[in-house]
């Protein structure tokens, strides 16, 4: 299962969002926004931003090693649903009657 976002209301009505791994545990919070709207813009940033951030790591003594750029990430194919295999219509067939047989005398 692929990583997803989930926009909830909190206790005091304010919109948030988690990112979910594929394994369902939450990655990332968001900050309250007043509305969903706002909300889902928050997520939209996230996705247009999280591919070509640089990942800066602040327990590196050495500055040059400091800020790393990751790779460009590729973006994950669309797939379109598989139609269902049409099931081929058959005739049923017809019922043979039995032969007729000479009474033996």
């Amino acid at each position: 299962m692929p990583a997803k976002f989930t926009v909830y209301k909190d206790k005091a009505s304010k919109f948030r969002f988690n990112l979910k791994a594929g394994n369902g545990e939450i990655i990332a919070t968001s900050e309250s926004y007043p509305d969903k709207k706002s909300a889902l813009k928050g997520v939209a940033s996230v996705v247009k931003s999280a591919a070509a951030a640089a990942i800066e790591d602040t327990t590196v003594e050495d500055a040059a090693l400091k800020a790393t750029k990751p790779k460009a990430a590729k973006a994950p194919k669309a797939t379109k649903p598989k139609a269902a295999k049409a099931v081929k219509a058959t005739k049923p067939k017809a019922a043979k009657a039995p032969k007729a047989t000479k009474p033996k005398v």
